[in-house]
């Protein structure tokens, strides 16, 4: 196989090939790299490449399988973004404010590197994972494949600009307001938000909204990856299998206050449910998000006290951009009771917005409310218009996170001018197995991966 085609091949197919013997890894990984020198100064989308690590990794990883040894991943590129810690390096998210190292790999980078993978890199975020563009004013922009002009989104950017390019199989992101999912959606990938504590990190963060998920070119990718991350659930299986008839509510109606829905993300929602109707679906039109500001003020809440917090135990808090420095002294400003209100209110908010999957299976709504941002869009905005246009782009998402329930952002096919759209598939608590069975289905359907970025 040619080794441009194997670095777009998707992580589980990469480890067919590599199994098979048709490529190796050294000769993958070389390859991955060089995409990424010739391409990344122009896309930055790692903040480190480990590249002679990476080549070492992949030369054992080839010798164990010339002693007969296998692994899940063994052999596979993968990255990881910059909060989840790497031993021997400051675990940065997206700043210059840190210079505390990490004594040992996080947990999913321990699972990733047992499994065989090769860990090419850590990728790029904004600031505190706040945004959902990945930019900063001392990093500069990390840009979208499919339109430099364009963000890939955020906060895990650089995670899903590495894999929509070809640099790696598949990256691992994390998710705390729709940070896996944004930007797969905006470009053109599968991200999947499992169930809070599905995937093990090492505590809680932002009070137990993030959580950590695969970003991969294929729905069977992120089943692979989650089955190393969260072994013994049967994601891969779960991927290829058909789910049969299934129940699936169909909501335009985002969290709290009316936004404006773009009409081809609009179109892409009922383009997706057609199609799931003429898969065999029982598809209904439900509008179930809760109105009103209390669910959406009470994550603003959360969110603003949990950006003051991490800027807090920054080593150097002064080095953050102005605008993230505004955003967290917000935070700092709030009064305790009123974040522990919010908190408090998270369980009425959960049993609301689950009441769907009391007679539905599913849960489809847009992933996000418009095309993907350009870079350097909100820019030179006042930090709480931005912050407010940032919420009306991703409205139907964060609410995801305070229930825990699994998510994931699903392509539904190109807007005129070429940038991808995408739907958000909801599952009921712990469904992660109907998320994935039904968005396989979907890619099987109306298969998405055989267009790539024309990189210059």
């Amino acid at each position: 196989m040619d080794l441009t085609d194997a670095c777009h091949a998707g992580a589980a197919r990469q480890a067919e090939l590599l199994r098979a013997g048709v490529v190796r890894s050294r000769d993958l990984v070389a390859e991955c790299l060089r995409r990424v020198e010739r391409h990344d100064r122009r896309l930055n989308a790692f903040r480190l490449v480990f590249a002679e690590r990476a080549l070492a990794d992949a030369d054992a990883a080839d010798a164990r399988r010339a002693r007969g040894g296998d692994a899940p991943l063994l052999g596979v590129p993968v990255a990881v973004k910059e909060d989840l810690a790497v031993a021997g390096l400051p675990t940065t998210n997206g700043t210059a404010a840190v210079d505390r190292v990490a004594d040992r790999d996080s947990a999913a980078v321990r699972s990733l590197r047992a499994a065989g993978a090769v860990v090419v890199g850590r990728t790029r975020m904004p600031e505190l994972g706040l945004w959902p563009h990945t930019e900063s004013s001392w990093a500069g922009a990390t840009r979208n494949p499919w339109s430099t002009a364009h963000s890939p989104g955020g906060s895990s950017g650089g995670s899903a600009a590495a894999v929509a390019a070809g640099f790696v199989g598949a990256a691992v992101g994390t998710d705390g307001a729709g940070s896996v999912r944004i930007p797969a959606a905006c470009t053109g990938l599968f991200g999947l938000k499992p169930h809070r504590d599905h995937v093990p990190l090492d505590g809680p963060v932002w009070g137990g909204m993030v959580v950590a998920g695969p970003i991969t070119r294929h729905v069977r990718d992120a089943a692979l990856l989650l089955d190393v991350l969260a072994p013994g659930h049967g994601h891969t299986a779960a991927a290829s299998t058909d789910p049969g008839r299934l129940r699936i509510a169909v909501s335009l109606r985002p969290w709290g206050p009316a936004t404006p829905l773009d009409p081809e993300v609009r179109a892409a929602v009922l383009d997706t449910a057609g199609l799931l109707a003429d898969l065999g679906h029982d598809v209904t039109r439900r509008d179930t998000a809760p109105r009103g500001l209390g669910g959406p003020a009470g994550f603003a809440t959360r969110y603003l006290r949990a950006a003051a917090d991490t800027a807090a135990d920054l080593d150097h808090p002064a080095r953050l951009d102005a605008g993230t420095r505004r955003v967290a002294a917000l935070g700092a400003a709030l009064p305790a009771r009123a974040v522990r209100a919010a908190v408090a209110r998270a369980d009425r908010v959960t049993a609301r917005a689950n009441r769907v999957f009391a007679d539905h299976d599913l849960l489809l709504t847009p992933a996000l409310t418009g095309p993907p941002p350009r870079v350097g869009q909100w820019r030179r905005t006042p930090t709480v218009p931005a912050l407010l246009a940032a919420a009306r782009l991703t409205a139907f998402l964060p609410l995801w996170n305070i229930t825990g329930n699994p998510a994931a952002a699903v392509p539904a096919g190109r807007a005129r001018g070429g940038l991808p759209l995408a739907v958000q598939l909801v599952g009921a608590p712990h469904a992660e197995n109907t998320v994935l069975a039904v968005a396989g289905q979907l890619e099987r359907a109306r298969p998405w991966a055989d267009r790539r970025p024309d990189l210059p």
